[in-house]
């Protein structure tokens, strides 16, 4: 990352949208199991071999460069004062030394904002935990990462053996940078390359890339903005005919009555969920098997999703009931949708999302749950066209953007108008998949990695889950001033499960004449 990497406007909004209330890094609450006969020092031989693996990630190495006065969104550059013990910390776990403190030491750590002045990345080691179990608490700024480049950050700590994988360093120098002349050069070889080529059908012409001077005086500001601006018309145009298709697709559905239908599903009620958040957060974590869920969610025809989404509807339906303040109509979730293909591995943020109604609004758990099939299958064709829309418009540039955009953040944040605006959903739900085997790091076994994820004003709630092994774990975050104790939420998960379980088991005379 020696030439500076400029971030995209997707990642750069997750710096702007930051706030106190509203911290924009996600991470993780691991639990591993030291062997019974270990005798080193976890914490010295953790950060060693994070320390020898750096190269794989250089992310983990990169601070951010502002603009001057934050014309244009800042830059990745290698920081020449990397200090790794100022990324990761030992940490010290107060008596009983159980999960449960863990998990609220985690809701309050991850409620504090990252240091802009350095990598975005910290790692907080907890041993001494009962049952030779070690906890480590890691955050890593949206900015940076996103749940699929998080997973190609595991695998670069984690390792399939108790012993670690010998990691070679790494070979070569870093690229001179480009003297002025150079880029002129390349500039006009450029011009070149796209005017020799039919615009609307040239590959060449959607990934043209002009040359920038990758510096980060005003001049070379301006200059580099001018460049990318010519690189976004040309690959506009480029891709035109796909955006009115898209465009079609979309208008196509919102005329037809059905989709009207669904759409007025997606519209979410105001709920206490929904409110202004404060600057503190309440974490917990529970896990359920991934191949019973899997079972599930072939019995009622639907996808792994579809079962997590009716999970975390019936755990939200409990709650409100609870407090009597269950709306009438059912809720929606956010629901992130991945973009990323197969085998990318960049440290950005390639996703969009899409909301779905999670059919708060029916008691039967079955019922429930094929709702949700049915109104998920919906959104899906719904928001398809917007695929490939996306890259097109997650990347749109302009000069004086990042102040304008961080002043109105703080201003929606201070002016509490999620308090009175209707919520764009109701609550986050993600899914990210993981490894099926067993991970090791520094010779202890993985047991769990409970997702850490974002709260936001308007919506309180965020569950994010991944597999691990045959297991589910849910990680439950939310604005400690809208649900001080989120573990009693979390609480509800196994019932709720052992509920849908129950729907779908065979009548008791069914098993009875079968085993006779």
């Amino acid at each position: 990352m020696a030439d500076g990497k400029k971030l995209s406007s997707l990642d750069a909004s997750f710096l702007y949208l930051e706030t106190p209330e509203m911290p924009m890094h996600v991470g993780s609450m691991a639990i591993f199991r030291l062997p019974d006969d270990y005798k080193g020092d976890f914490f010295e031989d953790f950060k060693a071999m994070i320390v020898s693996r750096l190269h794989i990630a250089p992310i983990l190495k990169a601070r951010l460069e502002k603009a001057p006065l934050d014309i244009d969104h800042p830059t990745w550059v290698e920081d020449d004062q990397f200090d790794i013990d100022r990324h990761i910390f030992r940490a010290s776990l107060p008596a009983p030394r159980d999960r449960a403190t863990l998990e609220r030491i985690v809701g309050w750590m991850h409620a504090k904002l990252l240091n802009r002045a350095r990598p975005l990345w910290e790692f907080y080691v907890f041993e001494g935990m009962k049952d030779n179990e070690v906890g480590l608490y890691s955050k890593m700024h949206h900015a940076a990462i996103d749940g699929g480049a998080g997973a190609a950050l595991t695998n670069m700590i984690y390792d399939i053996s108790p012993i670690p994988r010998k990691v070679e360093p790494p070979t070569g120098g870093t690229k001179p940078g480009q003297e002025p002349r150079d880029i002129a050069a390349n500039l006009l070889d450029s011009y070149q390359q796209l005017f020799s080529q039919p615009l609307e059908a040239s590959a060449a012409a959607k990934n043209l890339q002009l040359p920038r001077t990758g510096k980060s005086d005003i001049g070379s500001i301006l200059f580099d903005n001018a460049m990318y601006q010519i690189e976004s018309a040309v690959r506009f145009a480029g891709n035109i005919p796909t955006m009115v298709k898209s465009v079609s697709d979309v208008l196509g559905k919102i005329s037809d009555p059905k989709s009207r239908e669904s759409l007025a599903s997606m519209v979410s009620p105001p709920t206490m969920l929904n409110k202004t958040i404060s600057s503190e957060r309440s974490f917990a974590g529970v896990s359920i098997s991934l191949s019973r869920s899997k079972a599930l969610a072939k019995l009622a025809g639907g996808k792994l999703n579809d079962v997590v989404l009716a999970l975390a509807s019936g755990v939200v339906r409990r709650y409100l009931l609870q407090y009597g303040t269950l709306p009438a109509k059912s809720l929606t979730a956010a629901v992130p949708i991945s973009l990323r293909e197969e085998g990318n591995t960049e440290a950005n943020n390639q996703v969009f999302g899409m909301i779905c109604s999670i059919a708060t609004n029916i008691a039967d758990p079955k019922a429930r749950l094929e709702a949700i099939i049915a109104q998920s299958t919906k959104s899906k064709e719904m928001s398809h066209p917007l695929r490939a829309l996306m890259p097109q418009v997650s990347n749109i540039s302009m000069l004086g953007a990042p102040i304008i955009v961080q002043i109105l953040a703080l201003l929606y944040s201070r002016s509490d108008l999620s308090d009175v605006l209707p919520p764009a959903a109701n609550i986050t739900v993600s899914n990210v998949p993981g490894p099926r085997q067993t991970l090791y790091a520094a010779g202890a076994e993985l047991l769990h990695i409970f997702p850490v994820s974002i709260s936001t004003h308007g919506q309180a709630l965020n569950i994010t889950v991944q597999s691990y092994r045959d297991q589910l774990d849910f990680g439950f975050i939310v604005g400690a001033n809208i649900i001080p104790h989120v573990q009693v939420m979390c609480d509800m998960l196994p019932e709720e499960f052992a509920a849908l379980e129950a729907a779908y088991a065979p009548p008791a005379s069914d098993i009875k004449g079968a085993a006779e």
